[in-house]
């Protein structure tokens, strides 16, 4: 293998500083897989791993990259073949270990995933692990008997990456789908995705004023956590169930217990990173089939290598939508 190119972070001055550079196959960490990568996609975490402050990258030089799909080129694992084509999230990828911003890759074989039929490796960077976080916040309200028959659902930070995708598998899920955001700019955006509600920020969080407010969602999806979490809880219809994975709102929660003593409210942590296998190859598979948007490249932005720095400072700045991918 020749040389290849990655974008490489450092930290000078107490500023991480990215520049695209020239790697050989010796500068990759250890792993069974050496793999030829396509596509990778810019995450919240992957905008917090090029600040110098975000605690995600704890030693320089580095490559971020928290989501790559790829082609495998040499294998040490017998299940896995030269020419399989794979997807790779979560994990230590992009944050202990040298990600998915490279054209060259090497992961332990126990990350990967076979690419499932039905999905093209753009596809599932174009969806990567905000899209698999989406798809397990809607696998887990269904596995808690979330029907869409029960009454509307809302999901929150509804532009960004994660609650887009969760937006547009639950409208074509059949779901009556409202949206939370603080973009007024973005509503045509929203319904395109199939959003029939739009609410603002603050519409939301004046639910933190009542320990118990008007029963309006039967299950919602949260990507937002602090005051927005906080404010959706009393809301929520009896036996009502929350899939909270993000905390761009904050972390800290002020609630009382009433949501869930009296009206059986039920609080699910979504983790895309350690999720097992079993689940994970579930819900990829699910993906590519009953859960795959509709408007899949409506929700795509293509960037390159160089570009990437600039799309992380825009992430930041909450100046994003949708999914963004990074073609190597």
């Amino acid at each position: 293998m020749t040389s290849f190119k990655a974008l490489v972070i450092n930290q000078i001055n107490g500023q991480v500083v990215g520049e695209t550079k020239l790697m050989e196959a010796a500068d990759l960490p250890e792993g069974e897989l050496l793999i030829q990568v396509s596509y990778s996609s810019v995450n919240y975490k992957d905008a917090l791993a090029c600040l110098a402050n975000g605690g995600v990258v704890k030693s320089y030089p580095f490559i971020p990259g928290i989501d790559l799909a790829g082609t495998i080129v040499t294998s040490e694992d017998e299940r896995f073949q030269p020419g399989d084509q794979v997807v790779v999230t979560g994990y230590g990828l992009g944050v202990s270990h040298f990600g998915g911003y490279s054209e060259f890759a090497r992961v332990p074989a126990e990350w990967a995933l076979k690419l499932p039929p039905g999905l093209t490796m753009k596809e599932a960077m174009i969806l990567g692990t905000a899209g698999f976080t989406a798809a397990l916040s809607i696998y887990e309200l269904q596995q808690n008997g979330v029907r869409p028959e029960d009454g509307p659902i809302l999901v929150t930070g509804a532009t960004g990456g994660v609650g887009s995708v969760a937006a547009a598998i639950a409208a074509k899920l059949g779901y009556e789908v409202a949206a939370s955001t603080g973009k007024p700019d973005k509503h045509a955006y929203l319904h395109g995705l199939g959003v029939k509600r739009i609410l603002s920020r603050e519409e939301l969080a004046a639910g933190t004023k009542r320990a118990l407010d008007k029963q309006l969602w039967a299950g919602a999806i949260d990507c937002v956590g602090g005051e927005t979490l906080a404010g959706l809880l009393p809301q929520m219809q009896y036996g009502g169930v929350v899939a909270a994975s993000g905390l761009t709102g904050g972390s800290e929660l002020s609630l009382t217990v009433f949501p869930f003593i009296i009206r059986g409210v039920r609080l699910i942590g979504i983790d895309s990173v350690m999720v097992g296998m079993e689940k994970r190859s579930k819900v990829w598979e699910l993906i590519a089939g009953s859960y795959k948007p509709q408007f899949l490249n409506e929700l795509c932005n293509e960037i390159g290598l160089e570009q990437v720095m600039e799309q992380t400072a825009l992430f930041l700045k909450g100046q994003s939508k949708g999914r963004t991918v990074v073609r190597l």
